[in-house]
């Protein structure tokens, strides 16, 4: 009995503990994109932006260009119309990651569209010393958000579905590295400001985080139904 409830005590402070990682994730990402809305349309502070495009003039090199365009391609849309749904296919195959599949599809689609919303809504003009030819708008970056929230998600894949300590690390550091090198790409190819990269960022996990908790919601309903009907 005493084990048992040694047990009980462990699961329970690691819940809280998740928990808590959960909410302050979210509401550090709900202030650090009001922070950008605030310095970008308020107080139309530049020295930020202005400080990082001064950092990659630092080492601006034809080499460092050629790749920092094929890092940043990894969230284009080229990319994210081909990759997620190729994911989606894999985790089909699957029982058990079906659901996960279901996610991928949704929350890849869901933060698109949204993106393309709050961009019209602020309207921000992208800068005009781009090294690579844009169109659109800027603000959010679509490359920080819906690949913050794609590679978000396999991250959280990761840690749900690889059993090996070393693996699960390894590929969670992989996946958070290429999203830090393709926003970093964004603001060396003056496609997008800082302060894009950053709300994008933000509202991209932000997404990610009432995502994966409503679908969770779902899947439950979903399978406390099926339990019933197996009964």
């Amino acid at each position: 009995m005493k084990r048992l409830m040694q047990r009980l005590l462990s699961l329970l402070a690691l819940l809280s503990a998740e928990l808590l990682l959960l909410w302050g994730a979210f509401f550090f990402c709900l202030l650090l994109f009001g922070m950008m809305v605030h310095t970008v349309f308020l107080a139309r502070d530049t020295a930020l932006d202005q400080a990082l495009f001064r950092f990659a003039d630092s080492h601006t090199s034809p080499r460092i260009t050629r790749l920092m365009i094929g890092i940043s391609f990894l969230a284009s849309v080229e990319y994210l119309l081909v990759v997620p749904p190729l994911v989606v296919l894999g985790l089909s195959f699957y029982r058990k990651l079906r659901w996960y599949a279901l996610k991928v599809l949704l929350i890849s689609f869901s933060s698109s569209v949204l993106n393309q919303v709050m961009k019209r809504f602020f309207g921000r003009p992208r800068p005009d010393m781009a090294l690579l030819e844009q169109t659109g708008l800027s603000f959010p970056s679509g490359h920080a958000m819906i690949g913050g929230a794609f590679y978000g998600l396999l991250i959280y894949l990761v840690w749900r579905t690889v059993g090996h300590v070393f693996w699960r690390w390894a590929l969670t550091l992989l996946l958070t590295a290429l999203l830090l090198l393709i926003g970093y790409s964004r603001i060396y190819l003056k496609v997008h400001y800082a302060t894009d990269v950053l709300a994008g960022y933000a509202i991209g996990l932000l997404w990610l985080l009432v995502s994966v908790r409503l679908m969770g919601r779902l899947e439950k309903v979903y399978v406390d139904k099926f339990a019933r009907r197996q009964a």
